[in-house]
């Protein structure tokens, strides 16, 4: 049976203003619930530089951008160059928001961890906590699409790597303070489907939630001509993956999406929220026109 999604017909976060750090794309929302409060930590480009901005919202439709973005930026003087400090996931200890995020060189990013007492002023570790493979590894060529589910004592740390051919797969890491990761050694748990299959040319961008029985994860295909999609899998531990096709795919539903939909954020508490990024270019990696919207399943298929 296929998932039954209901998508808002307008976007809920759009780019900026001519001239403004998000003018170009507005993308990867990560958002998380404070008491009565939701924090969308998006990613913006203005066609040179990925930065992360903060934007907060009482009911999860209606969004205020927070006046002191861009709340990251790339800091060039050290590992993580000048292309993006964004593309991030964060979640809550008891001493704050944790984002974890991609930067680096352009083609070799790695994922570093901040710490923020309030989800506006940050303090960066001074190195990435998470970086790509030696020569001839799946993700020899970086590492991005960071997403973390907290379960129990453990972190477990979802991403996109690269090899040298620009083959991206998904694998998974796990820690117990969210800086020192061990890389599962069943890596990669997800391969690209074949020809003719909506992630044929690759698969990113995971988010993964959990139910009484099982591991859920919605990821990222691309197909051979750059339109993105969203499908399922599952697992019985977080580590061990399968692609459920039966649930069939989220594509784009409305002009301003109708070549990508991608990085998805979950929040599950019995109904299923997504926010996501859409847009109506089908470009690899940016400048899709993107901007952020939500789907909602409020009755979950059998299984889940």
């Amino acid at each position: 049976m296929a998932a039954q999604w209901r998508v808002e017909p307008t976007p809920q976060l759009s780019p900026g203003s001519a001239g403004a750090w998000d003018d170009s794309d507005v993308l990867n929302p990560s958002v998380i619930r404070v008491s009565d409060q939701y924090f969308n930590f998006y990613s913006g480009f203005d066609g040179e530089t990925w930065r992360t901005g903060l934007a907060t919202s009482q009911d999860g439709l209606v969004w205020t951008k927070n006046p002191q973005n861009p709340i990251l930026e790339p800091d060039p003087s050290t590992w993580e160059s000048d292309y993006i400090a964004a593309n991030g996931t964060v979640a809550r200890d008891e001493s704050g928001f944790l984002h974890w995020y991609q930067a680096g060189e352009r083609n070799r990013t790695q994922i570093g961890l901040a710490r923020s007492p309030d989800g506006v002023s940050w303090t960066k570790l001074p190195e990435p906590v998470l970086e790509s493979g030696p020569p001839g590894a799946w993700d020899e060529s970086g590492l991005g699409d960071p997403y973390v589910f907290s379960c129990g004592s453990e972190y477990y740390l979802y991403y996109l790597g690269q090899n040298r051919f620009g083959v991206q797969r998904l694998g998974v890491a796990h820690s117990t303070d969210g800086v020192v990761w061990q890389k599962s050694h069943l890596n990669p748990m997800l391969e690209p489907g074949g020809g003719g299959e909506f992630d044929e040319r690759g698969l990113g961008e995971p988010a993964v939630f959990r139910t009484a029985d099982a591991y859920w994860m919605i990821y990222v295909g691309r197909d051979s001509a750059e339109h993105r999609a969203l499908g399922w899998a599952r697992s019985p531990d977080g580590v061990a993956w399968e692609k459920i096709p039966a649930l069939g795919i989220l594509e784009g539903q409305q002009p301003w999406d109708d070549a990508v939909v991608c990085d998805p954020s979950v929040w599950f508490d019995g109904s299923l929220k997504i926010w996501f990024g859409g847009g109506d270019r089908a470009s690899p990696d940016e400048n899709l026109n993107g901007q952020i919207g939500l789907a909602v399943m409020e009755s979950l298929p059998q299984g889940l």
